[in-house]
């Protein structure tokens, strides 16, 4: 009882936080439920939850998609998602471990030193990151800091590449989730109604966030979430 509460709470912050930062469903879901299933169910849970929230944040914002970026761009991050998730499914829990602790490690760096936010790649090296940015949201289900450093290539305005980059996760999110189902469908029946209970608060934390956490300043939001991202890869690399 007490996970549940702390479970559905990590899950109302992480909506609210992914509303404004554009990530952080996954990264703040999977290291907690880790601790009770494993890292390999995990991920398979929690991109039950990331793509509801995601897609009522792509609904916020449908208006300002860019339709040639995201067919393209999303159609390369979609084949890297199903490949990701093919993979997943051979792969330890030790091993997702490893991985998802080093890619909370590095997006949690980018952030505090604005890395990516340097990177400017080419069209033909931006398409190569997209499918590699679906490889890791299918494979550990975080994704969000490499294609946000892709899609930088297509020099979007800000509200077409939020919502491209949205579309483009959701895209990812339907090649994936069918793979986790059919190879993870027993476990994830077992846990439905912790998964049906994480979907709720998500989804409220995605609404609550598009409107309350527009008000605090984007630098100081993001060195928040940087440190908790910090905090949470280390411990995946201990504990894998």
């Amino acid at each position: 009882m007490l996970f549940d509460v702390l479970f559905a709470t990590a899950s109302l912050i992480a909506g609210a936080v992914a509303s404004v930062a554009g990530f952080g469903i996954g990264s703040i879901l999977t290291p907690l439920l880790a601790v009770r299933v494993g890292t390999r169910i995990a991920v398979a849970a929690v991109s039950i939850p990331h793509v509801c929230g995601t897609a009522v944040r792509f609904w916020l914002l449908r208006g300002h998609l860019d339709r040639r970026t995201f067919v393209w761009f999303g159609l390369a991050s979609a084949g890297g998602g199903l490949v990701g998730a093919l993979l997943h499914g051979l792969a330890s829990n030790r091993a997702l471990s490893i991985v998802f602790g080093c890619l909370l490690l590095f997006v949690a760096a980018s952030q505090l030193t604005g890395l990516l936010d340097r990177v400017r790649f080419g069209r033909t090296a931006a398409w190569l990151a997209g499918a590699l940015s679906g490889m890791f949201g299918g494979l550990v289900g975080n994704q969000g800091g490499i294609r946000s450093a892709a899609l930088l290539a297509f020099g979007l305005e800000k509200q077409a590449f939020v919502a491209t980059a949205t579309a483009v996760g959701l895209l990812v999110d339907g090649a994936r989730l069918p793979v986790y189902i059919l190879t993870e469908s027993e476990d994830l029946v077992r846990i439905a109604p912790l998964i049906a209970l994480s979907v709720l608060f998500v989804i409220a934390g995605t609404v609550i966030g598009s409107r309350v956490l527009k008000q605090v300043p984007e630098r100081q939001f993001r060195i928040v979430v940087a440190v908790l991202l910090l905090a949470l890869g280390s411990w995946m690399l201990l504990r894998g």
